[in-house]
This record gives structure tokens, C-alpha cells and sequence, in this order.
């Protein structure tokens, strides 16, 4: 693989291919497809995929270690799953949500560097643009904890290398904006909200992000076909292209760390003939290394 050029990994044909993890143990990627309700797999071995069916949209994941299955941010709350190779999926909640109001889910989320699961809600219908989203912050045997709100579509959500900097986006038109907050390691708190980078005037409304080795901020440009990389500074680095226009979200994964994949949306209702691939998962080389993704231990 080029290092600017992305090669499709699976044409999975996702309706919204979302949060992809790559599972070290396993040596395998797993994402889900938020309106099909799906758990997936790729396995690096074989290229064999997998899916589990959810009873709720899934929208993010963080896997509980070894063997121990996944923290899912669904729509009525926080679950764990535990995915088998018979195709069963069980489901437990860990614990509820009171959304603001009706039609409501979470969206973007991941664990911080000490294996807390962070994760943000949103209302379904985003041309209704209420500012209804929260950030929550949830931690083994205990209730979600509310850290931030006023969001329309939040997104982007990832820690720098040290885990002192949160980074979070809202990817709703009338925002795109991409926020630094200051974080608190021992407490979970953000604290200190400024501008990392106003993406109105850039390609792309900003989506689902991972940050590498470097400290810099990878992040879906969203209906422009291209992943930015952002410096530690907020200074636009590098911007790769994929071979469809609504990248969802990137992750480092590999037996390196150092292969970038990026999940996609398939829009219904439109003509994808100049974008066939769209809702496939792609793989780019962008000669840097990520991070290994913490898991839900806190």
C-alpha cells in the first residue's frame, strides 16, 4: 500500500460502518454498522469477516480485554457484548441513559488512556439541529456521568498520547468545529474548551478522529472523501484521499500499529455511481504509527 493511496479492505457496504477497533489479541478489526445494528469483524489472517446482529443501533465500541467482550454505546445506554463465533451475541446493560428527549442514541465514543468509556448522544434527526447531545463518561460499577452538553452531532472524540488533552468535534453543518479540552487523568474531567481547529473554512465536516505516535490528530473529513492530519498546534499536516465521500472514521490497526483504517457511509437514496464503494472499509499506509486502543478497565 502507497502511502497516499487508500486500497479497499472489505466491500462491506455499510449503511453507517462506524467506531473501527483494531483488536490486538485477535489480530482483527472490529466496527459496527449503526442502523443495521451490527457488530463486525475482519480478521488479518484469513480476511474472513463476521457479523453479530444487536437489538439496538450500535454506535461505538472498546473492548474489555482478552476474551471479555465489548462496552457498546447503543441507543437507550451502555452495554456490554459478547460476541460468539455461532453467530450469538449476548447482551447486558451497564447502565441507562435519560436522553434529554425522544430519538436519541449515542455516537461517537472510545475509552481515555486510563480505561474509562467516554461516549457522546445525539438526536437521530440531525436537519432537526437541537443542541440535545451530551458527553458522558461511564466507569466499571458505576451511574454515567454527565461531562459536557450542547451538542448537535458530537464526534472526533480522541486523547492525546500522554491523555492530559481531550480532543472533540460536533460534525453538524452549522458547527464543524473541532474542540481541545484540557483533561484531568485522575479525576476524568475535561476542562479548559478551546478552538483546535474551525473546519468550516476546510474540506470535509469533521467526523471520527484517532491520534498517533506523534500527537497528531487524524480526523474524517466527512463528505469531502479525505482524512486530515492536524499537529499537536492544530496546524492542517496532511490530507489523504479515499475513494468515497463520506469517511466515517479512522483507526490505527495492524500488527505495527502503522495501517490507517477508515470506515464509510453508503447514503440510501442517492446514485453511488460515482462512488460504488461507498459503505466499504479501506486501508492506507500514511508512514506513521498509532496507538494501542485502551480498553474498558476503569
Amino acid at each position: 500500500m502507497g502511502a497516499t493511496r487508500a486500497e479497499l479492505l472489505l466491500d462491506a457496504r455499510n449503511a453507517t460502518g462506524e467506531s473501527p477497533v483494531w483488536h490486538a489479541d485477535e489480530q482483527a478489526l472490529y466496527w459496527v454498522d449503526i442502523p443495521a445494528r451490527k457488530l463486525c469483524r475482519w480478521q488479518a489472517d484469513t480476511g474472513r469477516t463476521h457479523d453479530w446482529l444487536a437489538p439496538e443501533m450500535l454506535a461505538c465500541i472498546a473492548s474489555r480485554g482478552p476474551k471479555a467482550g465489548w462496552v457498546a454505546g447503543m441507543e437507550t445506554g451502555v452495554f456490554e457484548l459478547q460476541p460468539h463465533e455461532d453467530g450469538r451475541l449476548d447482551v447486558r446493560l451497564l447502565a441507562g441513559v435519560r436522553h434529554a428527549q425522544a430519538g436519541m442514541r449515542f455516537n461517537d465514543g472510545r475509552c481515555d488512556r486510563q480505561g474509562r468509556f467516554l461516549a457522546g448522544t445525539m438526536v437521530l434527526d440531525m436537519a432537526l439541529g437541537a443542541a440535545a447531545g451530551c458527553l458522558y463518561s461511564l466507569e466499571k460499577n458505576s451511574e454515567p456521568r454527565k461531562l459536557l452538553g450542547g451538542f448537535i452531532t458530537p464526534n472526533g472524540l480522541a486523547f492525546s498520547p500522554d491523555g492530559r488533552t481531550m480532543y472533540l468535534s460536533d460534525s453538524h453543518p452549522s458547527v464543524q468545529t473541532i474542540w481541545a479540552f484540557d483533561y484531568d487523568t485522575d479525576t476524568g474531567t475535561p476542562s479548559n474548551q478551546r478552538v483546535f481547529v474551525d473546519m468550516n473554512p476546510l474540506p470535509g465536516r469533521p467526523d471520527g478522529a484517532a491520534v498517533d505516535q506523534d500527537g497528531c490528530y487524524w480526523i474524517c473529513g466527512n463528505d469531502a472523501g479525505l482524512v486530515h492530519r492536524f499537529t499537536p498546534e492544530g496546524k492542517l499536516d496532511r490530507s489523504l484521499a479515499v475513494p468515497v465521500k463520506k469517511p466515517a472514521m479512522c483507526a490505527f490497526g495492524g500488527a505495527g500499529l502503522d495501517t490507517l483504517f477508515v470506515t464509510s457511509i453508503r447514503p440510501d437514496g442517492i446514485d453511488l455511481s460515482d462512488q460504488p464503494l461507498a459503505g466499504g472499509v479501506f486501508a492506507l499506509r500514511p508512514g506513521v504509527r498509532g496507538l494501542p486502543e485502551p480498553q474498558f478497565s476503569r
